[in-house]
């Protein structure tokens, strides 16, 4: 990926109205920003937004994607293969890492702390959020993780075991147990590492979920999102 390559902010849904607090969510492969937050909205049966929160909905850079046979796509990184057992390819995860850094660094610039700032992603977005949290930026609100996993080995349980700091973001892991393209075994796994390695998570399962997003889910999301970014007096 091109170092001059620069990540927009996307779709934006600002808060209503003090903005304080900041939520990234970053889609899955071949998708766009403007199309999850329209998946988004639709579930929650009108547009998702906050009084004191800015969401936004960040669009992948195109570029090659193996699983895909090396064709354009809008990927956040490149894998060998969508399988928990290939090694990571680490130059394309910290290369995008870097670029989102940048648009977490505007948010502190414009005033939102890291501690009041939320990442947090739909399968291969969810996975670029966990790289985010345990490895480039730590102080964090939280992570969210919504039908991903991390390859076994991963440079984030690499990083956690590293980690000399008291504390890690708090995650919260969606899954549906009928996902084929990512099985919830993968899912699972991620999560079990990642408590052992001090992670305060959790795993939420949905029973009749495929590989997608769910109304449930989206529920659930806002309910956790306002308890690690309550509103301030």
């Amino acid at each position: 990926m091109s170092a001059a390559i620069r990540l927009s902010k996307g779709t934006i849904v600002s808060a209503a109205n003090k903005h304080n607090a900041t939520v990234i969510f970053f889609h899955g492969s071949g998708d766009t920003g403007e199309n999850v937050r329209q998946w988004v909205d639709l579930l929650n049966k009108r547009e998702l937004n906050f009084p004191h929160i800015k969401l936004m909905y960040p669009t992948a850079p195109s570029q090659p994607y193996t699983p895909n046979g090396g064709e354009i796509s809008t990927v956040w990184f490149d894998r060998k293969a969508i399988n928990i057992n290939v090694p990571e390819v680490r130059e394309s995860i910290d290369s995008i890492c870097k670029l989102a850094s940048e648009l977490i660094d505007q948010e502190v610039a414009n005033g939102i702390p890291y501690n009041r700032i939320v990442v947090g992603g739909f399968s291969m977005g969810g996975a670029l959020a966990l790289h985010l949290a345990y490895r480039f930026k730590t102080s964090l609100a939280g992570c969210f993780a919504m039908s991903s996993f991390l390859n076994k080995n991963s440079l984030v349980y690499e990083a956690l075991k590293n980690n000399n700091s008291t504390s890690a973001p708090p995650l919260i892991q969606f899954h549906g147990l009928r996902d084929e393209l990512v099985p919830p075994a993968w899912g699972t796994e991620t999560y079990k590492t990642l408590t052992d390695l001090d992670v305060k998570a959790e795993f939420v399962t949905l029973p009749n979920a495929f590989h997608e997003l769910t109304r449930t889910e989206i529920q659930r999301l806002k309910e956790w999102i306002l308890n690690v970014l309550p509103e301030k007096e």
